[in-house]
């Protein structure tokens, strides 16, 4: 028999292998708590310890204790040995990794920060079916940023008001109409009549400017009924479904990734309810590992955010852009999207930011222009172009009215 305890789960002399899950969490100890005996007690209860000390059979123990491997200052690092988790289990990986431990009494916070991904447990997942492609795949952006747009007021729109307002986005020049995230399937706005009448708009826009356009249509629902908009989406022409990754789960991701694979629709994934993980810097689970799992789970597109240019709070969004299209085992890249508060007078200072391989999305920005949306969707791809060139914004004005109109209402300010 052997004893299994605390200490067992602490060992500053381990080299975490290949093969084994990394995490770097940052801690605030219980005040009688030391550093050591915290990171320990995470790693414990985060694999197979408990708070008694356990008498087992080593030969009926297969070897699954995490090891808290580092300690630096209040950051710790825990590898989990890759057998601890089931093949392809967003959820239980997360049960191990982010769960009780997040209520540990021997921590006042814990914040996951970081997660390093072994191949053994990446090639379980199928990541994006599309990922960055999709702006020459299945649209017309070729080195510029995709461009999309929210009907404004995102809800309380009719359905003739929603297709109206996505039609003259799109003639303006923007690539994709999007949902807003809690417009789902509503009486004022049902959705089955939102979809059918925006992919007609959209063909008519097609055809009018000569480019593919596509609309991100929010099937966030009970998973069953997202599977059968899926479906429905696919049935009708659409080449693209927008889910609310968060808030409806990751198993649910994952059951509207794979329904997707069949009929070759790629993954918008709004981060609605992120904030409640990860605005706090000291207790959670970070942005950046948000986007690891949605990666890995197989989103196309995800917001991560406007590096302090828009009205939401934000974390390192250049570094988790660069983690979202780095390499990763042969897996697809995810293309990131900048949102919240955008507008063409800050284009030029976004793109110098996060560069050209993302999506801008702006709704106020667009549908909040003096001379209506579609002028507002002219001034939006005016002020990329003039980027792309390396024109200032005021000289592209001269020549171009609607972004004119746009850097006169708003200037370069960043909304609040």
């Amino acid at each position: 028999m052997t004893g299994i305890e605390y200490d067992d789960f602490l060992d500053l002399e381990y080299e975490p292998a290949e093969t084994d899950l990394v995490c770097e969490f940052r801690i605030d100890p219980a005040e009688d708590v030391t550093t050591e005996a915290a990171a320990s007690r995470v790693a414990s209860e985060s694999s197979n310890g408990t708070w008694a000390a356990l008498h087992v059979d080593e030969d009926e123990l297969t070897r699954l204790g995490a090891v808290a491997c580092g300690i630096d200052g209040n950051e710790i690092t825990v590898a989990y040995p890759d057998a601890l988790f089931e093949p392809g289990s967003m959820p239980q990986i997360l049960s191990c990794i982010a769960g009780n431990i997040m209520g540990m009494k021997a921590v006042d916070t814990i914040r996951l920060e970081d997660c390093r991904w072994p191949e053994t447990i990446v090639e379980e997942f199928p990541g994006p079916l599309y990922g960055t492609s999709v702006a020459t795949e299945k649209l017309d952006a070729g080195d510029r940023p995709v461009l999309a747009t929210v009907p404004k007021p995102k809800v309380g729109l009719s359905t003739d008001a929603h297709v109206r307002i996505g039609e003259e986005a799109w003639t303006g020049g923007i690539d994709l109409l999007k949902d807003d995230e809690n417009l789902t399937d509503q009486a004022f706005n049902p959705f089955a009549d939102r979809l059918s009448e925006s992919l007609a708009a959209r063909d008519r826009a097609q055809e009018l400017t000569g480019e593919r356009k596509d609309y991100l249509v929010n099937v966030t629902a009970e998973t069953t009924d997202m599977l059968e908009r899926v479906d429905l989406v696919a049935e009708h022409g659409g080449g693209f479904v927008m889910v609310d990754v968060i808030t409806c789960g990751w198993s649910a991701v994952q059951s509207v990734r794979e329904r997707c694979e069949r009929h070759d629709l790629a993954i918008h994934a709004h981060r609605a309810m992120h904030a409640a993980f990860d605005r706090l810097d000291h207790h959670g689970v970070s942005m950046r590992v948000l986007a690891q799992i949605a990666r890995l789970c197989g989103v196309d597109h995800i917001h991560t955010g406007t590096a302090g240019l828009g009205k939401l709070e934000n974390e390192d969004t250049p570094g988790i852009n660069e983690w979202l299209t780095s390499e990763l085992y042969g897996v697809n890249p995810v293309l990131p999207v900048a949102s919240g508060g955008l507008h063409p007078g800050v284009i030029d200072q976004l793109l110098e930011t996060l560069g050209t391989d993302i999506v801008v999305q702006a709704g106020g920005g667009i549908h909040g222009h003096p001379n209506g949306t579609n002028a507002g969707a002219k001034a939006l791809r005016q002020s990329v172009e003039a980027a792309m060139t390396g024109r200032p914004l005021e000289a592209y004005a001269e020549s171009h009215p609607e972004l004119a109109a746009a850097l006169e209402t708003w200037g370069a300010e960043t909304p609040r």
